[in-house]
């Protein structure tokens, strides 16, 4: 049985959830979204290196929390900011994409199709969750925290080594059946991440990526593209997509 006879249950920007019984079945599709707008072009393959570089962080990291379930998104985001974020106040003096002190955790909501994420505090992220889980929210807000700072900082890490540093990410966490946090959707991925080359990072200014900040820059760059890639900006994104991989995994799936 393909995949094209199932009806999808829930469809997001990027990926579709099926009903298989008593079970889910996500798909990563070959979409690409930017500023929250789900682009008119195909990215070949895209959704391949999303799952299999997703399922790599996941074996990864299984000895810190279990995965895969679905919803609240928590960012950490060691990149530059004036002031404050997320009502954590920063250091003076920060440049662009200077690297900060420690890691900082950013909870945020997580918005419909064409809505952007709202930015909260940990004080709201607990009213959050207590609003919906009666006497957990504070419990769920400090484990989503400790997990989301215990993950960035295993995978930034790793990444390093391999020469890319992992300036930001988001990860999504879900409840399963017993009331057990659980890791959700993708993980550390060129969708849900910046990644940099470390061998050339200089603060100051904008860094060259792995990720799909290309496509982002162009359409910034080409007012009236109507949410259409060149094919030469496609193909140039799925390169970057490729190389995070084959550098962070040591494998290809070309």
């Amino acid at each position: 049985m393909s995949i094209q006879e199932f009806k999808p249950v829930k469809e997001g920007k990027v990926r579709e959830i099926y009903e298989n019984g008593d079970t889910l079945i996500m798909v990563a599709t070959d979409r690409i979204s930017c500023f929250d707008v789900v682009l008119g072009n195909q990215v070949s393959k895209k959704g391949t290196v999303l799952t299999q570089m997703s399922r790599f962080w996941f074996d990864m990291t299984k000895d810190i929390l279990p995965n895969h379930m679905i919803s609240v998104d928590m960012k950490d985001m060691p990149e530059f900011f004036h002031g404050t974020v997320c009502g954590i106040r920063l250091p003076e003096g920060l440049k662009e994409a200077d690297k900060l002190p420690e890691p900082i955790y950013t909870p945020s909501t997580k918005a419909e199709i064409g809505d952007h994420d709202e930015n909260i505090s940990f004080e709201q992220s607990v009213d959050y969750l207590e609003t919906r889980f009666p006497g957990k929210g504070r419990e769920y807000a400090e484990k989503l925290r400790d997990y989301t700072l215990a993950l960035y900082k295993k995978c930034a890490a790793y990444a390093l080594e391999k020469g890319i540093i992992i300036a930001d990410t988001k990860f999504e966490f879900g409840l399963d059946e017993k009331g057990n946090i659980v890791l959700a959707d993708e993980m550390m991925t060129p969708d849900s991440s910046r990644f940099w080359p470390a061998e050339n990072y200089e603060p100051g200014h904008g860094q060259p990526s792995f990720d799909k900040q290309f496509a982002r820059d162009w359409l910034k760059a080409n007012p009236g593209n109507n949410w259409i890639l060149p094919e030469d900006v496609v193909q140039k994104t799925i390169e970057k997509y490729h190389q995070a991989y084959e550098l962070l995994t040591g494998t290809s799936i070309r």
